[in-house]
């Protein structure tokens, strides 16, 4: 499991408190580096280093060697980019690193950091936990349904699925684009004519839109896209509206 890296002991605690029977658990996270390599130019860049051809299916892995190391491949990404997430044993990181760098210099490659990874997680409108996705809310509200397979068996939280489903979904997350002027952040209110209707969980102002976008739960009678809103800025309330995700079209390969 690749859990998210802030939450580490939390997951863990929560795995082994629900354990059951035959049951290793082992927290190697110490042991092992991860390196995400996305863009257009993933692909060739990763090619010049790998022992095997990169005809890997997005959201599947498979295992080979990175000129000599052992990695686990996998195609998966936040960034709406087609890409790789490349897991080396910790050690090996640096090299494995300094060798992404020196393929990728035919291509631009450059290192960027989580605030470039939020910028294109949200103009893809991938919900990030912490923000738009916590313990208070549900896949079925934040529109991640697709994923649950309640028709697989009994799994926690299966019935309390069923319950919210069969009762009807209260609020649900929605991407947000802001008409007049100014960013909307996480936390701050969305209103209709002046009534709290939901939240802000994240915000930004697009790279590649320049605009000021965002997700946020809520009431499900104003998600529909296209519903005009306002977000109170600074005690300001400014006009915007709901907008359909991804706000900015996905380069992910899919073969």
């Amino acid at each position: 499991m690749c859990v998210n890296a802030a939450n580490i002991d939390k997951d863990l605690a929560w795995i082994v408190e629900q354990a059951h029977g035959d049951a290793d658990i082992t927290n190697t996270s110490a042991q092992i580096a991860q390196l995400a390599l996305q863009g257009r130019h993933a692909q060739a860049t990763l090619q010049r280093l790998c022992d095997m051809p990169l005809s890997i299916r997005y959201y599947r892995s498979a295992k080979g060697r990175v000129r000599g190391i052992a990695a686990l491949i996998s195609r998966t990404g936040y960034t709406g980019e087609d890409g790789f997430e490349i897991y080396c044993p910790a050690a090996q990181g640096p090299e494995l690193w300094s060798h992404l760098m020196e393929a990728g210099a035919p291509y631009g490659i450059k290192p960027i950091g989580l605030g470039a990874r939020d910028t294109l997680r949200l103009e893809m409108g991938y919900a990030l936990y912490g923000n738009d996705l916590t313990a208070d809310t549900s896949p079925l509200q934040a529109g991640l349904g697709w994923i649950v397979k309640l028709n697989k068996g009994d799994f926690i939280g299966r019935d309390a699925l069923l319950k919210e489903r069969a009762e009807g979904v209260t609020r649900r997350l929605v991407g947000l684009e802001m008409i007049d002027r100014g960013v909307a952040r996480a936390h701050y209110h969305i209103l209709v004519d002046g009534e709290v209707v939901g939240e802000m969980t994240s915000g930004t102002v697009s790279p590649s839109l320049h605009r000021s976008i965002g997700l946020g739960y809520v009431r499900t009678s104003h998600a529909k896209v296209g519903t005009p809103l306002q977000v109170d800025i600074r005690g300001k309330s400014a006009q915007a509206r709901v907008a359909s995700t991804p706000f900015y079209p996905s380069q992910v390969h899919k073969a």
